[in-house]
């Protein structure tokens, strides 16, 4: 039977070029939503968001905030359709963003 944890994973906008990003648990900000870290308690909630606010203060990243989402079997997938639109790329043309990448998971645009 699958593992599943539900919690908030941190999300910005890099500034450099403008990619989605995810915090991950080593502090740092990657455009793979499997890395990011997943806050499942309030105390992670609050190092997730001092730590988006620090790095949104050096202009590292804007736009920072927490998402719903669910890792199973090690991988995440946003539980609400705007952040998997964000995660992933456009709906109506799958050959375009992270899924025609191949990045995507497989958690690309399933229902609940």
């Amino acid at each position: 039977m699958s593992t599943i944890e539900k919690g908030q994973v941190m999300t910005a906008n890099r500034l450099r070029d403008g990619e989605v990003v995810f915090l991950t648990r080593a502090g740092t900000w990657n455009e793979k939503i499997d890395e990011a870290a997943m806050a499942l308690e309030p105390q992670a909630t609050a190092a997730l968001t001092a730590r988006a606010a620090e790095d949104e203060k050096a202009t590292v990243v804007t736009g920072a905030y927490l998402f719903d989402a669910e890792r199973i079997d090690g991988r995440v997938r946003a539980i609400h359709m705007r952040e998997r639109i964000r995660t992933l790329g456009p709906t109506v043309r799958r050959d375009l963003g992270k899924q025609a990448e191949g990045t995507a998971g497989a958690f690309a645009f399933q229902e609940n």
